[in-house]
């Protein structure tokens, strides 16, 4: 006979689970004391704030395919896990959660650390919103199949998180139904999509002149990378990358087109709203990765046919009408679409995209030359571009980033060139901060031999300091790379932009001759055992300093200050974001926005007579 908990830690490592994260609390004693036990022999890494145990098991996903667990307590532990999830939910990553609830016969009496008011569980509901699937575990019995059952839905279709909530009375029931073998109770294969589908898609392509294709986070999911390059080698169409969708293919192959949407690119731009077809792969046109669906800055759809492929068929023709909606998983999608391609059908279509090339070198060379001023900035306060440029020098190409969001996401985004997939881990349309320093860790974790840097605004940083110390604990060798400009300098620069002030955005010490407030970055990390931890005071100790990080063995960090200098400190903002202004915002934000609203396109409104913005002229 097996205790609930006993039967969760074998099943977890029946299951290829390699750690559980997370906080100790009287609402999962039970679980964490047969976790203990030998028969379960899976790690527990202790954090120090649910949020980050969420986030680490997140990261660990993304890193490697592989869901782990998070395990904590009832009430606010629980519910400080709400983040990670909801960030999870949105980027669909698979993770277990796993909390205690109050005991089935205290249910709905007010014990401590129960909600109750509407129902009996009331956490389930909350999780339900933010979740794939979630469970309420009521009886020992049930405990096998509910195992089963969380990771046939993580693991099947569009990945996601799932919620396991269990009474502290059931945790410590027994059992005798043993764990159930995971390969029997997944479907075999993965969708293939139909074949009438991608004969069509395959005759838009061939007869297309500009044709692009746009990566998602769902491309990486996939693991389509392989079969991505293959085609585009073929056929020489030009790719351009969303937040989650860097590293599906290589950033130093000629058919790079950068980045799309808001802030994306001048190429990324460019290429995807002048193209006649474009190919989606895991991608939801957010209104980030879209500009907002303002027509002819990121995408001009239509005109532009759309071929969109995903998992997840309530994605297809949601934002765009679509000419090919295909439900299927993107690696097949793809070779069954270069299968269906003759060598000289393929051979012909490339030659005929050689304009297209020519336009993308000449695209490249104009942006360039924009963004050398980022690039090549040599004083202390630095750029975020040239920091980033620097890290890349000593970085391998195979070296994993965690990235925050902010300035130091829409940088990296748009900057920091990434060469293989699941090596650039950043949140997508959730964007929290505390996202990224426990990132690093699950990255880390996932792939101790890999190089890991945690590219982190000082504002995000501040609000996961803390996992500072799971990272000694734990001698977890992650470089943290603080980019200090002390402040929400992002928001700073949006409020500027939009309404011309700023309010509660920058660092302040406040007094009779304020001044800017910051954290000495250095000293606070060797505080919490950090060994190897510097504030460079030169452009030229950047490179160095990180090399030294990086071979010092251990957590290390290193501080960069930022300029606040919104013309060079970070992203060259392109694209375009609909943020409805007040009244009182500057006469050529309010025109500006009145114009692009109705080139809207994501509503199906007819905009055939919208005036167009160039991308690089767009205002963010």
């Amino acid at each position: 006979m097996n205790t609930v908990g006993h039967v969760i830690g074998k099943a977890l490592k029946a299951y290829g689970v390699p750690y559980i994260t997370g906080l100790p609390g009287h609402g999962n004693w039970n679980l964490l004391d047969a976790f203990n036990d030998p028969s379960s022999d899976v790690p527990v890494i202790q954090t120090m704030h649910e949020q980050a145990a969420v986030h680490i098991a997140d990261a660990h996903f993304r890193a490697t395919g592989q869901p782990i667990a998070a395990c904590t307590s009832i009430g606010p532990g629980a519910a400080n896990t709400i983040m990670g999830l909801a960030n999870a939910h949105c980027d669909s990553t698979a993770l277990l959660l796993i909390t205690g609830a109050a005991a089935t016969h205290m249910r709905g009496h007010g014990v401590m650390q129960e909600m109750d008011r509407e129902n009996t569980p009331d956490f389930t509901k909350v999780t339900a919103h933010v979740t794939k699937r979630n469970f309420d575990m009521i009886t020992a019995d049930s405990a096998p199949f509910i195992l089963h059952r969380a990771f046939n839905a993580m693991l099947t279709g569009r990945p996601g998180p799932v919620h396991v909530d269990i009474p502290l009375n059931v945790q410590s029931e027994s059992t005798d139904i043993e764990v159930q073998d995971l390969k029997d109770r997944l479907p075999m294969g993965r969708p293939r999509a139909d074949s009438t589908a991608i004969e069509a898609a395959i005759r838009l392509l061939l007869n297309a002149e500009r044709p692009c294709i746009v990566a998602g986070g769902g491309a990486i999911s996939a693991n389509a990378s392989t079969q991505l390059k293959r085609l585009v080698d073929r056929l020489g169409i030009p790719v351009v990358f969303t937040w989650n969708g860097k590293g599906a293919l290589a950033e130093d192959h000629p058919m790079n087109a950068g980045t799309v949407g808001w802030p994306g690119s001048l190429t990324g731009n460019t290429m995807a709203s002048e193209a006649d077809v474009v190919m989606s792969l895991g991608c939801r046109f957010n209104d980030w990765s879209s500009s907002s669906w303002r027509k002819g800055v990121s995408f001009s759809i239509p005109e532009s046919k759309l071929i969109h492929i995903d998992i997840d068929p309530r994605e297809i023709g949601k934002n765009y009408p679509v000419e090919v909606g295909i439900a299927a998983d993107i690696a097949l999608a793809l070779e069954d679409i270069d299968a269906g391609i003759s060598t000289k059908q393929a051979s012909k279509a490339y030659q005929s995209h050689s304009r297209q090339h020519d336009r993308l070198a000449k695209l490249w060379a104009e942006w360039d030359e924009q963004m050398e001023p980022r690039r090549s900035h040599d004083k202390i306060p630095a750029t975020m571009l040239r920091t980033l440029r620097e890290l890349r020098k000593v970085l391998p190409r195979h070296g994993i980033v965690t990235v925050g969001s902010g300035h130091p996401q829409s940088s990296t985004k748009q900057d920091f060139p990434i060469y293989e997939p699941r090596t650039h881990i950043t949140p997508g349309s959730y964007s929290p901060m505390g996202f990224a320093l426990p990132a690093a860790i699950g990255a880390k974790l996932a792939h101790p031999d890999t190089p890991v840097v945690c590219i982190i605004g000082d504002g995000d940083f501040m609000m996961c300091m803390q996992e500072l110390a799971t990272c000694v604990a734990y001698s977890i060798p992650v470089v943290f790379l603080v980019l200090n400009n002390s402040g929400y300098i992002s928001i700073r620069d949006g409020q500027d932009a939009l309404m011309g002030r700023n309010i509660i955005s920058e660092f302040t010490r406040h007094s009779e001759t304020p001044s800017p407030y910051t954290v000495q970055f250095a000293q606070l990390a060797k505080s919490f055992g950090i060994e190897f931890a510097k504030k460079v005071e030169s452009v030229g100790e950047i490179g160095g300093t990180i090399q030294t990080a990086l071979a010092s063995g251990g957590p290390a960090l290193v501080e960069v200050p930022i300029t606040r200098d919104v013309s060079i400190a970070a992203a060259n903002v392109v694209g375009w974001w609909d943020f409805p202004p007040v009244p009182t915002a500057p006469h050529g934000v309010l025109e500006d926005y009145s114009v692009g609203l109705a080139a809207e396109q994501h509503q199906g409104q007819d905009t055939s007579a919208a005036a167009l913005v160039k991308a690089q002229g767009a205002v963010g």
